[in-house]
């Protein structure tokens, strides 16, 4: 069992995907590294098949609880009002939306991928757009699992949990990650993937480290390729 989805592991899910929309969402995944919230929203104008970048929007909602009184902001747990001091009954919920983008290269086969897929009429047309995919979540989350099943790839464990998963689109976001990790987990290398995946704290890409084993594995060889003083084995 493994913590990760490899790189060759990912191209035969690729291989064996049915059609060319399938194919595509699974390359994305993996090749942007995106969230498969993102994947979901992309429209054909986020593809700029000029200068061969996409880019990606990431919505996140957050709640406030505001008193109904006064609006002073109320964390969870609070009862009385610190503003005015009323005793708080219901909260009132106030929604707010923030949106990040992110402009990200594509690699060239990727990019003739989308360019046939957009030729050939892939896209679907909702509410004034050209949906790259036009699926919802729970189907992605399908055609992901089929492809890893047909393709033979094991299940995942977490290494912090013990649980163990299929394959899912996260895990393919997860699987570049630790493919850049392995390639360069210098500090120029983990900032410019922190900034691939849109992470706001470094400790989480940082994590990547760990999961790619590649730290631990160096400082351990360290420990045997390095001779004691003294010239004896203990």
């Amino acid at each position: 069992m493994k913590a990760y989805v490899s790189a060759d592991e990912v191209k035969l899910m690729e291989e064996v995907a049915t059609c060319l929309r399938d194919r595509l969402l699974i390359r994305l995944l993996f090749r942007l590294g995106c969230r498969i919230s993102e994947a979901l929203a992309l429209i054909v104008e986020n593809v700029d098949l000029a200068s061969g970048m996409v880019t990606i929007l990431h919505l996140k909602s957050r709640t406030k609880l505001l008193c109904p009184q006064c609006n002073v902001r109320l964390s969870r747990s609070d009862r009385f009002c610190p503003g005015c001091g009323s005793k708080v009954d219901e909260a009132t919920r106030q929604e707010q939306e923030h949106r990040r983008q992110r402009r990200l290269p594509v690699d060239k086969v990727t990019l003739a991928m989308l360019k046939e897929y957009i030729s050939r009429g892939g896209p679907i047309y909702r509410g004034g757009t050209r949906l790259i995919f036009g699926i919802n979540r729970h189907r992605a989350w399908q055609i992901v699992r089929d492809c890893a099943e047909r393709a033979g790839s094991p299940s995942i464990v977490n290494p912090e949990t013990g649980r163990v998963h299929n394959v899912s689109p996260h895990r393919l976001r997860d699987a570049f990650a630790v493919h850049a990790v392995k390639l360069d987990d210098s500090g120029d290398g983990l900032r410019l993937l922190q900034e691939h995946l849109g992470h706001v704290s470094f400790d989480t890409t940082a994590r990547y480290r760990k999961v790619a084993g590649e730290e631990l594995r160096r400082w351990y060889d360290k420990l045997w390729n390095t001779k004691p003083r003294g010239g004896q084995d203990g």
